[in-house]
């Protein structure tokens, strides 16, 4: 497995008191997959994404990624967050070109891939244009841009379009279905919307809180071409409701 969680569990102290947030997580993903954690909020599904992302240390277990433990963040990882993280004095051009500045790519290479990955994202003609001149789904596509452009292996996302509206966050999740298909990349995709994990997963990881744990893993058999309005689509949305309902003392596999 090219990522791979063993029984973490991760513990902080609170007023003297100790908080579980995680207890006992075991996930196996493999290269190429997109992967969403999906559960309440207090489930532990973003203390799960960092610990993956080097981000949180784990207080038992290990987490390893392509044969290495992780123990800090990685240039080979991006995490892209729900706030944008956009510098406001900059262009689309040179905010997406900031990642390749700090891994010293040739100026000129910069602007290639820059160019290209804007395209990709549907940004063209806002290239030299601020961040205060974009709506919030366009700042968001110039952060999955600047991702993209450093080529990581794998992309962490938590709960990217948790702030926007629900037509551009429709066509954001189209968007990151394509680019996931085009980019062939590992995607950990943390979101508490069920309908946008059925739409976007290969595998949904069900997760609960107090403490956080992994319920259920559910693989998604829906092809990449998914319809919102199919029955099989609803059908698949139902079986998750009914999954979070079910009460089990062991995580459960399920195909849908």
């Amino acid at each position: 497995m090219y990522i791979e969680v063993k029984d973490v569990s991760i513990r902080y102290e609170q007023k003297e008191e100790l908080f579980q947030a995680l207890d006992h997580v075991s996930l196996s993903i493999q290269k190429g997959e997109f992967i969403c954690l999906l559960g309440p909020s207090g489930c532990g599904k973003t203390t799960l994404l960092n610990a993956m992302a080097g981000f949180e240390k784990a207080s038992e277990g290990s987490i390893n990624i392509d044969g290495q433990d992780v123990e800090q963040p990685d240039i080979k990882y991006v995490t892209i967050f729900q706030n944008y993280g956009l510098l406001p004095w900059r262009t689309v051009q040179k905010n997406v070109e900031l990642g390749m500045e700090k891994r010293k790519v040739p100026k000129e290479q910069r602007r290639q891939l820059a160019d290209h990955y804007i395209e990709l994202v549907g940004l063209g003609k806002f290239k030299q244009s601020h961040p205060h001149q974009l709506s919030g789904g366009m700042q968001q596509r110039v952060a999955i841009a600047r991702a993209l452009a450093v080529e990581p292996e794998i992309l962490f996302m938590d709960e990217p379009f948790g702030a926007l509206d629900a037509i551009t966050r429709m066509k954001l999740q189209d968007d990151v279905r394509r680019l996931s298909t085009e980019e062939k990349k590992t995607i950990v995709f943390v979101t508490h919307d069920i309908e946008e994990a059925v739409f976007l997963a290969d595998r949904i990881v069900v997760m609960t809180p107090n403490p956080g744990k992994i319920k259920s893993i559910v693989n998604i058999q829906l092809g990449h071409d998914r319809d919102r309005t199919s029955d099989e689509f609803i059908m698949a949305r139902d079986k998750i409701f009914e999954i979070f309902n079910m009460k089990s003392d062991r995580t459960m596999e399920y195909y849908i």
